[in-house]
């Protein structure tokens, strides 16, 4: 049997010994060799990144194009309506859709916070402590030691107490730029809720100028309908006495009481419906348990504004729902470059300081420092993290899709939103030009009647008639508002956009 090698392989022996020493000296740079393939192995799957969305938009809007430059952040003081404006900042300040949604970009502020901070040295201090009675009950030492007198116990009876206290230290070495990764998913997805929360108290805004206008078509229709009803009323009334004279056959009472009762119905409907969006708007200010009589509704309706002058491209700073979906890629990219980056080793270096303290049968004091280097590299599980590595580049091409979505949905609404708006004008000056002719002719039997040329129920006639096209007309006025509403919101009104950090439609870096 050959003698074991010296530890400091002195050439005693040349030809075993030298080769041994060899062997050992192999040892290090045959480590350094595996971790740089293991780094190299990792390293083929580097540079994935989501693909660059498509985004090409049209120079100009196929609608008629806005010519009026318009405030697109305090859209809704365009309209000059004193009620509208308190309407929309009780609601920005009240509105239990815009508070949730400032609460959940909190919870997001802080989760970014939280995650960022992950990026840092980890650790905490450590302490315990321990007092224990200890109580001989028997027994004796069996076996002679040395120095130590017969019958003498090894566990004395007594009180005795310790106490530890350390700070331990995890800190991650960012060779592959997880930092960054982590970086560019937390702020992709804080900026992701923000935009939501943005979107939120901008629909907030559109929906109360949209009630507020519905409320005021009611409102107008209700007073018609009043009007209406008394009309009925009237004719009844006339229709009866000449019945009752011989000057017309009763069936005529009997049809126009039939009349009153169908007005009568009517009325009692769009009251119900006012009383309706009247609850409906206190409700959108936060204020739902407020009595009807202290909200009153105007039937006053003023002018439509002209939609605002922007240009396609413009949508993808200001429709917050853009802004979102293009947030959204930049946290997938962020995550899918961690998800990669999972296939790396991981590097952690753990210092330590420690202080024992033991009083008792025995005392002691004792400090202690550590320094280590912890080395992680996935090896069986790499098919896990390769099947969540596809899945966080699935995640991201959703994330594009998003995006690609929310450019044409954006366009197709601010399109469809001028057109319908246009149209809505043209239709409003057609039924407002037929109101007044009404309104001409309803004169002109009042004066008839004045002169003894016509009888009250021609009168009574031609005031039902220019009621029904005024109610027609003050229909389309208030739908004209609502439209201009929608054009607002299409156009990405209700916020300020922040500076664009960048540009999704131009493509993702990985």
């Amino acid at each position: 049997m050959s003698k074991p090698l010296p530890i400091g392989c002195v050439n005693t022996r040349p030809a075993a010994k030298v080769a041994a020493c060899g062997a050992r000296r192999s040892r290090a740079p045959r480590a350094a060799a595996f971790l740089l393939a293991c780094i190299l192995v990792g390293a083929c799957t580097t540079g994935r990144a989501p693909r660059p969305p498509e985004a090409a938009l049209p120079g100009r809007f196929e609608a008629p194009g806005a010519a009026v430059a318009q405030p697109l952040d305090r859209w809704w003081t365009v309209y000059g309506d004193p009620q509208l404006e308190g309407l929309v900042d009780q609601a920005l300040a009240r509105n239990f859709d815009a508070r949730l949604a400032l609460a959940r970009l909190e919870e997001a502020r802080a989760l970014r916070s939280s995650r960022l901070a992950q990026i840092g040295p980890q650790g905490g201090i450590e302490g315990s402590g321990e007092v224990r009675q200890t109580e001989n009950i028997g027994g004796e030492q069996s076996v002679d030691i040395p120095g130590v007198p017969p019958g003498f116990s090894l566990t004395p009876s007594g009180t005795s107490a310790q106490a530890n206290l350390g700070f331990n230290v995890s800190w991650e070495l960012d060779l592959f730029g997880r930092n960054a990764a982590t970086r560019r998913a937390a702020e992709g997805e804080f900026a992701a809720a923000r935009f939501e929360a943005e979107a939120a108290r901008a629909a907030t805004a559109a929906e109360i100028a949209d009630s507020l206008f519905e409320a005021r078509a009611v409102a107008v229709q209700v007073e018609d309908a009043r009007a209406t009803l008394r009309i009925q009323e009237e004719l009844a009334r006339v229709a009866r006495i000449r019945g009752e004279r011989g000057l017309a056959p009763t069936s005529d009472t009997a049809r126009i009481e039939a009349d009153v009762a169908q007005a009568t119905a009517q009325l009692r409907e769009l009251e119900a419906q006012l009383r309706t969006l009247r609850r409906s708007l206190l409700l959108l200010i936060g204020n739902a348990t407020a009595e009807l009589d202290s909200f009153q509704i105007t039937p006053d309706l003023g002018p439509v504004p002209a939609p605002p002058a922007l240009i396609p491209g413009e949508l993808l700073v200001r429709r917050p729902d853009v802004r979102q979906a293009e947030a959204r890629i930049e946290a997938a990219a962020g995550n899918l470059t961690l998800a990669e980056l999972e296939l790396f080793p991981r590097i952690t270096l753990r210092p330590g300081l420690g202080l024992g303290l033991q009083r008792g049968t025995f005392e002691s004091t004792t400090a202690f420092w550590a320094f280590g280097v912890g080395l992680t590299l996935p090896v069986l599980d790499r098919a896990r993290l390769l099947a969540e590595l596809r899945a966080s580049g699935a995640r991201a091409e959703q994330a594009v899709l998003g995006y690609e979505q929310a450019v044409q949905t954006a366009y197709a609404e601010a399109d469809q939103a001028l057109t319908l708006l246009e149209a809505d004008r043209n239709r409003l000056a057609v039924l407002e030009a037929g109101a007044q002719r009404a309104r001409v002719a309803f004169d002109a039997a009042q004066r008839r009647y004045a002169l003894g040329l016509e009888d009250l129920t021609a009168v009574l006639d031609a005031e039902r008639a220019w009621r029904a096209t005024r109610s027609a007309a003050a229909a389309a006025h208030a739908q004209a508002l609502r439209r201009s509403v929608q054009t607002f919101r299409a156009f990405g009104g209700g916020w300020t956009p922040p500076a664009r950090a960048t540009a999704a439609q131009e493509g993702i870096e990985g």
